[in-house]
């Protein structure tokens, strides 16, 4: 804090009334008060906007005895205080009045402020005595200008825009205005951080368009908002700077398959429940473009001869088997369709391990691939046929 204070020449002054009183003073006990800012009347101080802290301190002169309520002062602002920006407090090692600025003052709107600070005593004074002139002072401030960043409005800057619109877009306009108003300044845009590095902005005109795909499901998005800041900085000397927030609302398109979960199922070889599993579709996407999912065996022929699938809900169906298995691996076609405009299907598989189970152990550890022991009977014959 920069602060210049300014005092006159101490000169003594006491008021009329005390000298037309005298004999009255000199018969009355300690209690008496006469209080002098230093004999100085006018203080002076310059304080940079935007600051705070202590700016200048107001001396008192009083000749009651030290450390006592009838020599403690108390100050406080009567006058020209309105937005109360000030406050002056007793430091209580010396009786001085510290006076500091508490919310930051504007050069632009105010250059000069023009306080008068009055103090009294703990103690009350004595009857028929009352405060004269010398117990108040003036504080005349000057606001020192200085070159404040540029204000993004509003902040933060939240528009909607939908994911996979193609590059170059336009997604948002920024705007930002420059405090110092009385100066001819001009502000240029930049990025500052934009975690998928999506975004691109014209350094003059504010404009933000797209670089890259917006995805709503990318990691970098959260409840459905991708976030990025924005720097603008004006050229002042030294040149000021200051960071406004863009959230961009993703609204979201079927671009994600669906897949079953879970992947693996397990039955046992000699079971008389032929129900398998209760298999769930997922999907990355967020409603209409999810559930209710539709549930299907593959295309490949005979499945309907063993596998049943029963829908349970929009996101469940059962596994079914229509006879025992041998043991075995087996991989089970599905497909999963989601609700989306236009619908997006997914051909994916369900491992089945049918297992031995006895005494409540279920021993998987030797069930060979179906696929498996076909590709490995082909392989044993194609060898079988190049020996001949």
């Amino acid at each position: 804090m920069n602060s210049v204070l300014q005092q006159v020449t101490p000169t003594l002054l006491i008021p009329f009334y005390y000298l037309r009183n005298w004999k009255k003073i000199l018969d009355v006990d300690y209690r008496l008060h006469i209080q002098i800012l230093a004999n100085v009347h006018v203080f002076q101080a310059s304080v940079n906007e935007g600051s705070t802290g202590v700016v200048v301190n107001l001396t008192v002169d009083d000749r009651d005895d030290p450390a006592t309520g009838a020599w403690r002062a108390i100050y406080s602002i009567i006058n020209g205080d309105p937005n109360q920006n000030f406050e002056i407090q007793t430091n209580l090692d010396n009786n001085e009045g510290m006076l500091s600025v508490v919310k930051p003052l504007d050069y632009e709107s105010s250059m000069f402020h023009t306080l008068l600070i009055k103090v009294e005593n703990e103690d009350p004074l004595v009857p028929d005595i009352v405060y004269g002139p010398s117990s108040t002072a003036t504080v005349y401030i000057t606001v020192m200008d200085v070159n404040e960043g540029p204000v993004f409005f509003p902040d933060p800057l939240v528009v909607i825009r939908r994911e996979n619109i193609p590059l170059g877009s336009f997604v948002a306009m920024l705007n930002a205005t420059d405090p110092d108003y009385l100066q001819s300044q001009s502000i240029r845009f930049a990025v500052l951080r934009d975690p998928a590095d999506w975004l691109i902005v014209n350094p003059f005109k504010g404009n933000v368009t797209t670089r890259a795909i917006l995805d709503r499901e990318s990691p970098h998005v959260h409840n459905n908002q991708y976030t990025a800041l924005f720097l603008a900085t004006d050229n002042g000397n030294p040149p000021a700077s200051g960071t406004g927030t863009l959230i961009i609302t993703l609204e979201d398109e079927n671009d994600n398959a669906p897949y079953v979960f879970p992947s693996v199922a397990r039955v046992c070889e000699d079971t008389k429940d032929m129900n398998v599993v209760v298999i769930g579709g997922r999907d990355k996407d967020i409603r209409p473009n999810t559930d209710p999912f539709k549930i299907e065996l593959g295309k490949q022929p005979g499945l309907e001869k063993t596998w049943k699938i029963s829908r349970i809900n929009d996101t469940h169906s059962q596994i079914m088997l229509l006879h025992s298995l041998k043991k075995a691996n087996y991989n089970l076609p599905l497909v999963l369709t989601d609700s989306g405009v236009p619908p997006i299907s997914n051909n994916t598989e369900l491992k089945v391990q049918v297992c031995t189970c006895k005494k409540n152990r279920m021993d998987c550890s030797r069930a060979a691939s179906v696929q498996t022991n076909v590709l490995l009977l082909l392989g044993l014959l194609l060898l079988s046929i190049l020996c001949l």
